[in-house]
C-alpha cells in the first residue's frame, strides 16, 4: 500500500474513532438518565426498560467498533497493514477505506 494511501487511511480512522466517541458518550448519557418520574405508568416503564436494553447494544457495538478503529491505527504503520491473514495478498485499497478495520480480503472473508 502506498504512503499516501495510508495517509487516507489514517485520516478516515481518526475521523471515525472521534465519530464513535462522540456518538458513545451520547448514548451512554441515555442510558444513565436522570430520576425517572415517579408518577411514570408500567407501561412507559417498560418502554423504557426496552428502550435502555436497545442502547446497551448500540453501545457495545460501538465500543466494539472503536476498538477494532484504535488496533488498526496502532498497525496502520506496520508492514502487516493491509495483508490479508489468510492468503497474505494486499488488501484492495477500496475496501481498506470502507473497513480500515479489515484482515482479510473479499475472497478469504466469503
Amino acid at each position: 500500500m502506498k504512503p499516501q494511501q495510508k495517509e487516507i487511511i489514517r485520516q478516515q480512522i481518526e475521523n471515525e474513532i472521534a465519530t464513535l466517541q462522540t456518538q458513545i458518550a451520547k448514548v451512554e448519557e441515555r442510558l444513565h438518565p436522570s430520576d425517572l418520574d415517579c408518577c411514570l405508568d408500567d407501561i412507559t416503564r417498560s418502554e423504557v426498560f426496552v428502550e435502555q436494553e436497545v442502547d446497551a447494544k448500540i453501545l457495545e457495538s460501538f465500543k466494539r467498533h472503536l476498538s477494532q478503529l484504535l488496533i488498526a491505527l496502532f498497525r496502520i504503520d506496520s508492514l502487516s497493514f493491509g495483508i490479508c491473514i489468510e492468503c497474505e495478498e494486499e488488501i484492495a485499497f477500496e475496501r481498506m477505506r470502507l473497513r480500515p478495520e479489515s484482515v482479510r480480503c473479499v475472497a478469504c472473508s466469503r
